[in-house]
């Protein structure tokens, strides 16, 4: 059986004093966050921190699988359409608010509760992030322009010339990451690499990390499912009201993506659903090679809610 939250806490290297609590609930998407982080919300007689990095928009809701209002009245969430996407949110940005919320929410609950799917915004604030030197604007809406119209190729050959340190890294198929390093080197004349002195802030609670994860194929089943249930919720119709901004960040991301193809007549509607599901698998993919890289994360079955009960309950029954 596993461990009790205070056996944790003594073995734990991300454990902290006075005895505070996140709970943070990691994993692919369509995994099944959201359920285990509400009925451990409920077991703790706490609220929830989402990490997720556009759920956090107004603006996007079918296209990034947000809580439904049924869900959202079980538990309190934070972070979930809190603000636009004319706004620039980022690790960092998150970082500060997330930390701030849980200082808050320490005053009257032991446990804290934060979910998602986005694994820099979770380092961010468990460990902190290096101090990057700040980016001109024109400098990133230049980079985001050139992007949108010369792709991934181009992004991926500005790198290699203007950071080779950066594309020797690997990290030459997100072009979110390559974007950013593209920005620090344009801005500051040195790769982003430099900046990183991979020191952990050391948090004064402590924060036990839970993975969850399925077999292939009912992770399969369930983006299969979850894809058929955006179109039919009506995620064109969301997707229409958005095309005048279909050029920020926040809209360069699955589900949007396709849609806009699409609408600009670059894909036919059953190669949109197929698109869609097909590149939801690898971002899942990649979501679980970045989470089983941290060895703090203790691996379930998201139906084995009984399970998580117990290791995480026993120091707060």
């Amino acid at each position: 059986m596993a461990q009790s939250i205070e056996t944790i806490r003594n073995s734990t290297p991300a454990g902290g004093v006075g005895g505070k609590t996140v709970i943070i609930i990691v994993g692919p998407t369509a995994v099944g966050k959201t359920g285990v982080a509400i009925a451990l919300a409920k077991h703790f007689q706490t609220e929830i921190i989402s990490a997720d990095s556009r759920q956090c928009f107004k603006e996007l809701d079918i296209g990034v699988a947000r809580p439904s209002p049924e869900e959202l009245k079980q538990v309190k969430h934070h972070f979930i359409a809190t603000h636009s996407i004319l706004e620039e949110i980022n690790a960092a940005g998150f970082e500060k608010i997330a930390l701030i919320k849980t200082e808050e929410l320490f005053k009257s609950h032991d446990v804290v509760i934060m979910t998602g799917g986005t694994g820099l915004y979770i380092k961010a604030f468990c460990e902190g992030l290096d101090e990057i030197p700040a980016v001109q604007p024109e400098i990133r809406n230049r980079i985001s322009t050139a992007f949108d119209k010369k792709g991934l190729a181009w992004l991926q050959e500005e790198i290699k010339l203007k950071d080779p340190e950066f594309y020797k890294a690997g990290e030459i198929q997100n072009p979110q990451r390559m974007m950013r390093a593209l920005e620090v080197v344009e801005s500051s004349g040195h790769s982003i690499l430099s900046f990183r002195k991979n020191e952990k802030t050391k948090r004064d609670f402590n924060i036990i990390k839970i993975g969850l994860e399925l077999p292939k194929e009912e992770l399969e089943h369930n983006i299969n499912s979850r894809v058929d249930a955006m179109l039919e919720k009506g995620l064109l119709e969301e997707v229409k009201k958005l095309v005048p901004f279909k050029h920020l960040n926040a809209l360069q991301t699955v589900g949007y993506s396709e849609m806009f193809d699409f609408l600009d007549g670059k894909l036919l509607l059953p190669e949109v659903t197929e698109r869609i599901r097909i590149n939801t698998r690898q971002y899942a993919k990649r979501q679980m090679t970045w989470f089983k890289k941290d060895k703090d994360i203790q691996w379930f079955s998201p139906h084995a809610i009984d399970e998580f009960i117990d290791f995480t309950g026993k120091g707060h029954s």
